[in-house]
């Protein structure tokens, strides 16, 4: 059961971080009528982040679907 308690930490850590980087990513754009471009500055780390938080979610699924 601990092993399952790290990983559910391990996925909220990532998801929180996450969280943070869109939030960050979104204070950077500003409102205005015209066509905004919007350069992500964290794209490579959310892209990661999100495929580690997808892995364990699906580890976290299997978990639970072996208890049943």
């Amino acid at each position: 059961m601990s092993n399952r308690i790290e990983i559910l930490e391990e996925y909220r850590q990532a998801n929180s971080q996450l969280a943070t980087l869109k939030r960050k990513e979104s204070e950077s754009v500003c409102s205005s009528s015209e066509t905004v471009r919007i350069e992500p500055r964290y794209g490579e780390e959310m892209h990661d982040l999100s495929n580690k938080c997808a892995q364990l979610d699906m580890i976290l699924e299997a978990m639970d679907a072996s208890e049943d």
